[in-house]
């Protein structure tokens, strides 16, 4: 995402409450401006929100703000994403052809898979 010619950051953030206090947080999430709400589980006492920044500190100290409305429990950052990373992720796919080892007609029992880690630290 560019905004204005800056590459920004954003960011997912899982915000925990109380259920009888969902409603409330949700409301000071949606009045405290620095997030955007995508998802509410009042069963579970979860708000899925992301925030934008211009550098990883600057989402910090939005989440800061979250932790610190009423009624928060806890606003941890689940999945951050910079634009520049993408673009170094595609160029480093696209020079060292990870994707034609996927894409190939192999048996599936000659592909590597390196997706979990668990076990392995």
């Amino acid at each position: 995402m560019e905004i204005k010619g800056e590459i920004m950051n954003i960011s997912s953030i899982i915000v925990k409450a109380r259920q009888e206090n969902v409603e409330d947080v949700k409301k000071s999430l949606e009045e405290s401006g620095v997030c955007e709400i995508h998802f509410v589980d009042k069963d579970k006492g979860i708000i899925i929100v992301t925030v934008e920044g211009k550098n990883v500190e600057e989402e910090i100290q939005k989440v800061r703000i979250l932790e610190s409305l009423p009624k928060v429990i806890s606003a941890d950052m689940h999945m951050s994403y910079c634009e520049e990373e993408l673009e170094e992720m595609m160029k480093d796919i696209q020079t060292n052809n990870s994707l034609a080892e996927v894409n190939s007609n192999k048996p599936i029992e000659e592909i590597n898979y390196y997706g979990s880690l668990k076990g392995k630290y």
